[in-house]
């Protein structure tokens, strides 16, 4: 998440050096555009992680380990 932060104030400070040099408007805005965009495209990688992770672990759910103790008896 902290990748992200980084990424949305980069586009900040591209925006406010629009605001501040009007000759270059347009080349600070395609950047601030730049850098949002890399930031919503780490930020659904951060949730597609997330939400990976979290599958794995509902697939889990309900699932008891194998109970061995029958087979054990079975066999004596």
């Amino acid at each position: 998440m902290h990748k992200i932060l980084r990424l949305r104030a980069m586009g900040s400070v591209c925006r406010q050096q629009a605001a501040y040099n009007p000759a270059q408007r347009r080349r600070f805005m395609g950047e601030a555009e730049y850098w949002e965009h890399l930031a919503e495209h780490e930020l659904a990688v951060h949730f597609e992680e997330c939400n990976g992770y979290r599958s794995g672990e509902l697939a889990n759910v309900g699932t008891r380990p194998k109970d061995t103790r029958w087979q054990t008896i079975g066999a004596a």
